[in-house]
């Protein structure tokens, strides 16, 4: 208990100094490039398959010292395990659960030391009517999705914030995020508050040296969103095709990425428009408002 203590009044300190205007004319207190992960102690969540697995590959390839793999699915990420050799560490974490995400935390930092890269990425999607979810679909949904980034990061982070310089945080948001859908009330909201926090934490971090990135992709055809559609000239993203992208914008902490580009487009046309003007224009032309109509999904955490 003493060893946190110490920890949060270190943070709270190094806060106090970091949100003096002159810090951020100081270029040498700004967030620097990373050329590689080297050495380096990586966190994922949802690391059993999709992009969380490739980001493990990644930083195995670019000589990670250690990756922790967290994820819910305990065969699924047995299976990573065996195949991605010993410097793959896996946790068996439940996201929802707050006391199993400080747990885990708590020993990954004994045991390793505070990560040097935290990816954010598990989430769920229940594709559906608001009026069709249950009591379980909302709290999942939200505790997956949007608290359990925050809970995780309040637990490491002051750890990372004693040696913050190159050390970095990419959360995976949603573009679902940016823009209103029908069945994606639950989820889109989770991604919005997500997008939120996650920049917020950005400008708070800025002068440590701790590098926020927040990632808004389209649909990524990981299973997750099995049956959606993308809107026009926005295709159903491969994640061997684009994950690389996420991982590069990390590494120079790149404050936003979105994709694909349609995207950026769809937002600025949005804020723009007026919203009955939009909903013509995004809704029918197109066609953003029904790409869930024929949406099975798998259900589980990414």
């Amino acid at each position: 208990m003493g060893t946190v203590r110490s920890r949060t009044h270190e943070a709270r300190e190094w806060h106090q100094r970091a949100t003096r205007p002159a810090l951020f004319d100081d270029e040498d207190a700004m967030t620097t490039r990373l050329r590689d992960v080297r050495d380096r102690v990586v966190l994922i969540t949802g690391a059993a398959r999709g992009m969380g697995l490739l980001y493990a590959r990644y930083a195995l390839d670019e000589g990670a010292r250690v990756v922790l793999g967290w994820d819910a699915d305990e065969a699924a990420l047995s299976e990573v395990a065996a195949e991605l050799g010993e410097r793959f560490s896996p946790t068996v974490v439940d996201l929802s659960d707050a006391d199993a995400i400080e747990a885990a935390a708590a020993a990954a930092i004994e045991n390793h030391g505070a990560p040097d890269i935290l990816i954010n990425n598990a989430g769920i999607v229940r594709g559906k009517l608001f009026v069709e979810h249950t009591r379980a679909d909302i709290d999942a949904t939200i505790e997956v999705n949007l608290l359990a980034p925050m809970h995780l990061t309040r637990a490491v982070l002051p750890a990372m914030l004693e040696a913050p310089e190159g050390r970095r945080i990419m959360n995976i948001a949603s573009a679902a995020g940016l823009l209103a859908n029908p069945r994606m009330s639950v989820y889109a909201s989770s991604k919005w508050g997500l997008i939120g926090w996650s920049d917020s934490l950005r400008l708070e971090l800025e002068a440590s040296g701790i590098g926020v990135t927040t990632v808004c992709p389209s649909y990524v055809a990981t299973g997750m969103f099995a049956g959606a559609r993308g809107p026009l000239f926005t295709p159903v993203l491969s994640p061997e095709r684009i994950a690389s992208a996420p991982w590069k914008a990390m590494k120079r902490a790149k404050p936003f990425l979105l994709m694909p580009g349609m995207v950026h487009v769809s937002k600025l046309g949005r804020g723009l428009l007026p919203p009955r003007a939009w909903d013509t224009v995004g809704g029918r032309w197109f066609r953003v408002y029904s790409s869930m109509d024929e949406f099975t999904g798998r259900g589980d955490a990414r």
